[in-house]
C-alpha cells in the first residue's frame, strides 16, 4: 500500500515537473512546495533530495526527442573540417560547455549550503517573487535590444553571459530557465534563441546534478523497491507532459511577452507565503 501511495504522489509531482521544467517559474521550487503539501517529504530525506533532481531528467529526455534532428545534425557535422568551424557541431557543443563552467563551479561549491538552508517553501516563495520582479525588469530593458543572432549560433561572450546568469538558479525558486533566458536577453539573444539554448544547456547540467545527487545517496542500489518505482513513475510522467509543454512554450514566446510568467510567480509566491503563515508548511 505504501508503494501505491508513493507512486500516486509521484504522478502528481511528475505532472508538476513536466509542466514547469522549461517555463521560467522554477520546477525545483514547485516540486519542493508540492512535496511538502502532499507529504512526499515524509519519506527518506536523502531520497527526496535526489528525487527532486533526477525526476527532471524525464523532462530533459523530452528535449532530446523533440530536438533530435538538431542534435543529430551537430553530431554528424561535429568536425570543423567537414562543414567549417562556424557550422560545426564542435562549435555548438563547445559553447554549451563554456556556458556550463560557471554553474558547475558554483554548483559544487554551494550545493550543500543551498540544500541545507534554502530548500523550504518560504525561502522559495521569496525567491519566486524577487525573480518575477527581475524578469519584468530584464524583459523591459533588454528584450527589444537584441542583436541579430542566428538561432542557437551564440558567441563565446554570449555563452559566458548565459552561464553566469545560470548560477542564479543555484538558489531554488529562481528558475534555471528564467536565469538563462535573462542572460540571453542581456547578451543580445532573441527570446526563442535564448530559450532553446537553455533547453540544450539543461542536458549536461541536469545530468551532472542528478549524478551528483545519486552519488550522495549512495547510488541507485541504495533505494528501496518503492522508491525505485516512485522515481520511474515520476520520470515517465514528467517526460510525457514535457513533450507537450515545450512546443507550446516556444510557440507562445514567438508571439507573446514573458511577463505573464513573472506575474504568475509573484501571485503564487504570495499564496505560498500566506499558506506558510497559516501553518500549512
Amino acid at each position: 500500500m505504501d508503494t501505491i501511495f508513493l507512486a500516486l504522489k509521484s504522478i502528481i509531482l511528475g505532472i508538476i515537473e513536466g509542466l514547469t521544467e522549461f517555463l521560467p517559474v522554477s520546477s525545483t521550487g514547485h516540486l519542493v512546495i508540492f512535496q511538502n503539501l502532499i507529504g512526499f517529504n515524509g519519506t527518506n530525506p536523502k531520497y527526496v533530495e535526489m528525487y527532486t533532481y533526477v525526476i527532471q531528467l524525464g523532462a530533459i529526455l523530452a528535449v532530446v526527442i523533440l530536438y533530435w534532428n538538431k542534435i543529430k545534425d551537430t553530431l554528424l557535422n561535429f568536425f570543423p573540417q567537414k562543414v567549417g568551424y562556424e557550422k560545426s557541431g564542435f562549435r555548438f557543443w563547445f559553447m554549451i560547455f563554456i556556458a556550463c563552467i560557471p554553474g558547475g563551479i558554483f554548483g559544487i561549491l554551494l550545493d550543500d549550503l543551498a540544500d541545507k538552508y534554502l530548500f523550504n517553501p518560504i525561502s522559495i516563495a521569496i525567491t519566486l517573487f524577487v525573480g518575477g520582479i527581475l524578469m519584468i525588469y530584464a524583459e523591459n530593458k533588454f528584450r527589444n535590444k537584441r542583436v541579430k543572432t542566428k538561432e542557437l549560433n551564440v558567441t563565446v561572450k554570449q555563452a559566458i553571459t548565459v552561464g553566469l546568469f545560470q548560477c542564479l538558479a543555484i538558489v531554488p525558486g529562481m528558475s534555471r530557465s528564467a536565469s538563462t533566458i535573462i542572460g540571453g536577453w542581456v547578451s543580445g539573444l532573441s527570446t526563442v534563441a535564448a530559450a532553446e539554448f537553455s533547453f540544450f544547456l539543461a542536458i549536461p547540467v541536469m545530468v551532472g546534478m542528478s549524478t551528483l545527487k545519486i552519488y550522495k545517496i549512495g547510488g541507485i542500489l541504495a533505494l528501496s523497491a518503492a522508491e525505485l518505482i516512485s522515481l520511474a513513475v515520476g520520470f515517465f510522467v514528467s517526460f510525457i507532459v514535457a513533450l507537450v509543454v515545450i512546443n507550446k512554450f516556444i510557440s507562445y514566446l514567438k508571439k507573446r511577452p514573458m511577463r505573464i510568467f513573472a506575474i504568475y510567480r509573484m501571485v503564487f509566491a504570495v499564496i505560498v507565503l500566506i499558506a506558510g503563515a497559516k501553518g500549512l508548511f
